[in-house]
């Protein structure tokens, strides 16, 4: 996570703890002349339009006392949407038995690119391993391998 996001996470996350919200992911981007921070939120009912003002409104405020991040920024607060984003090893516990989609730094088995079951999410000495099951087949995915992880909507 970059340092502008770990402390945006920080600020977010017991804001949002407060109102019975999940903080799922926090994007911070540098465009030419402002920043653009994008937070997503979740929580078992789903995120209305009246939590995405509410949370904008208090966060901004949070972000301006902070100066976080420095200068000019467009403050993003949404749900994360059916595609979710699997960011933390709670989410891979949580989401097991669910389509997932992951892509890779590297090739595995000639492939960056998997859509399959999350059958597990499992530390192996040490090592956090995410078990997806593929086409039939089942792999073995170190989770520092992963760039991005999403849910897969089915219909």
């Amino acid at each position: 996570m970059k340092p502008h996001e770990e402390q945006i996470w920080q600020l977010a996350e017991p804001l949002l703890a407060s109102v019975g919200m999940e903080l799922v992911q926090v994007e911070c981007l540098r465009m030419k002349t402002r920043w653009v921070v994008r937070v997503f939120m979740d929580r078992e009912e789903g995120v209305t339009l009246d939590d995405c003002a509410e949370i904008s409104n208090q966060l901004g405020d949070l972000l301006d006392i902070h100066d976080v991040p420095p200068g000019p920024y467009t403050l993003e607060v949404s749900s994360p949407g059916l595609d979710r984003p699997l960011f933390r090893d709670r989410d891979f516990l949580k989401y097991r038995g669910f389509k997932i989609s992951l892509c890779l730094a590297e090739k595995i088995e000639g492939r960056r690119r998997f859509c399959g079951e999350l059958i597990d999410y499992e530390d192996e000495n040490g090592r956090k391993v995410i078990v997806i099951r593929d086409a039939g087949k089942s792999f073995r995915i170190p989770r520092e391998a992963v760039v991005k992880a999403n849910l897969e909507f089915e219909l």
